[in-house]
């Protein structure tokens, strides 16, 4: 019985055409966003460039911040610091910064913050918030971030890892009172956010469109 041995030429062919496809897939275009989604990426830049334009944008989608004039500021050595002004609208009736304004603020505080370190393809959702009060605020309050420099540190491995993930932070908030000659301090607030990629937003809710539409059919 006589054999034919396979052409080597052949055997090498058959086994160059899967890294041929492979290699083709990779380099295939990503997904177009849609024009609703670029936009919005625009304005989550835009809303972290500077004060006047995270004012615009408060005045627009979150008008109780842009009420209360609460604004990103440098201060001393802390790379991060919001400042909320003692004006009219913070005020309780017996010419304290309100409760309300502190603790509201917080989250605004703790999410320009976070957010401004997660970028714009992040949303970034408080799912948990504790507050202390301390003592009477009777002047401007500066909101800071305490170990900062780690939180920025476990922003950064997440967002290298992907997905989505939970990361606390906690407040320290000062009044400051030029007559006293330095910054009391009035509240601590620990808080939990929970941050998501806006991508694996748009992929869930386009899976669930798909759904909707095969249960109709």
């Amino acid at each position: 019985v006589q054999t034919s041995m396979p052409d080597t030429r052949q055997i090498m062919s058959r086994s160059n055409q899967k890294p041929a496809m492979a290699s083709a897939t990779a380099t295939l275009p990503a997904p177009k966003r849609s024009l609703y989604n670029r936009l919005d990426d625009f304005i989550s830049r835009l809303s972290t460039k500077n004060n006047f334009w995270h004012r615009v944008c408060s005045l627009i989608w979150l008008p109780f911040a842009w009420r209360s004039g609460i604004h990103m500021k440098q201060i001393q050595d802390a790379k991060f610091a919001a400042i909320l002004p003692f004006k009219r609208v913070n005020r309780n009736w017996y010419n304290a910064m309100a409760g309300a304004a502190l603790l509201g603020n917080s989250e605004v505080a703790a999410g320009m913050f976070l957010f401004g370190e997660c970028g714009s393809d992040y949303t970034v959702v408080c799912k948990q918030m504790k507050y202390d009060f301390l003592r009477p605020c009777l002047g401007p309050a500066v909101y800071t971030i305490r170990d900062g420099e780690e939180v920025i540190s476990t922003v950064k491995t997440q967002k290298s890892e992907g997905g989505e993930f939970n990361i606390d932070l906690e407040l320290e908030i000062k009044q400051i009172l030029k007559k006293r000659g330095r910054d009391l301090r009035v509240g601590r607030c620990s808080m939990t956010f929970h941050c998501t990629p806006k991508r694996m937003i748009e992929a869930k809710m386009k899976r669930r469109k798909e759904a909707a539409k095969r249960r109709g059919e």
